[in-house]
């Protein structure tokens, strides 16, 4: 060790031979930093084989210039989480067999529009880092899973509808403060996590999606949309922390039939309503009262 060979060399020295040569003394105190780079050098030689690159946990700042020497064109999936990367690398973009991407715990404050030549791409794990925008790029993926929770973004792209493979959403803890109205066209969408966002208003068109599971936890919803009590594959629903007026609080607290019930029965009273309101102009219609003593009256 590094150790080892200053004590040699100090124990030299006082027999009298020439001290090493700073050359010398630069290798030796090198090798101590070998045993890292012959990690990331496994690591990658690993990749090659198996089609599984793993750089976790490793303070990368950039992809290591030295994968140029291996062959890496058939990874399918890809872990460069807990890194220190500012950027997607571009050497990434490249990996046209990607299926997975884990950029989870990075400082990526953007994703570069070249993400769209990974056509088998279907998991994309970019939470926990500094993202003000997705960009409309990403929905042009072929994505199953999406998880940009944890970011700075304000907005879901309009576009978000083109992800019609889509079967779990999670833009949890960021900034959002409506969603988009193409939301309702993610006609696979098993899970869709929103929990601590800005959200006041929850779109009617998610009571058309087959949902399993919904969070919504920690925003500023007022009101659940009775249309949806038409979400029957619903088994979780998270609502905490909402100033909910309608259902009202000791409604929501009782759970998901309770909250079904009073939409149902919200809805059943608007109908009602909407018969009421339909009354008077029925009446002004002037309908004619039929000839035919034998068929009853149209008098309202």
């Amino acid at each position: 060790t590094a150790d080892a060979f200053f004590s040699d060399g100090a124990n030299m020295a006082t027999l009298g031979p020439e001290p090493r040569p700073h050359s010398q003394l630069t290798s030796a105190v090198l090798q101590t930093n070998l045993p890292l780079n012959r990690g990331l050098e496994r690591a990658l030689e690993d990749a090659a084989n198996s089609g599984f690159l793993n750089l976790s946990t490793r303070k990368l700042k950039e992809f290591p210039r030295t994968a140029s020497n291996y062959d890496l064109t058939d990874t399918v999936e890809a872990d460069l989480s807990k890194n220190r990367l500012i950027d997607i690398p571009s050497e990434m973009c490249h990996l046209v067999s990607l299926e997975t991407l884990n950029l989870y715990h990075n400082c990526i404050k953007s994703i570069p529009d070249t993400i769209i030549s990974l056509q088998s791409l279907t998991c994309l794990n970019i939470s926990r880092n500094q993202l003000s925008v997705l960009p409309a790029c990403v929905c042009g993926l072929p994505l199953r899973v999406l998880n940009a929770s944890n970011n700075k973004l304000n907005a879901l792209p309009e576009s978000i509808g083109q992800l019609t493979n889509l079967m779990e959403l999670d833009v949890s803890c960021n900034e959002i403060t409506a969603l988009p109205r193409h939301i309702g066209q993610l006609k696979a969408l098993r899970e869709l996590n929103v929990h601590r966002n800005l959200l006041c208003v929850l779109p009617e068109d998610l009571a058309d999606l087959p949902l399993v599971k919904f969070d919504f936890s920690c925003n500023k919803v007022s009101t659940i949309p009775v249309c949806y009590r038409k979400m029957t594959q619903l088994q979780s629903l998270q609502l905490e922390n909402n100033p909910l007026q309608s259902p009202p609080a000791q409604i929501c607290m009782k759970g998901k039939i309770h909250i079904f019930k009073y939409l149902a029965m919200e809805a059943c009273h608007s109908d009602k309503m909407a018969d009421a309101l339909y009354l008077p102009v029925t009446d002004r219609l002037s309908l004619t009262r039929p000839t035919n003593g034998s068929v009853e009256s149209w008098e309202l």
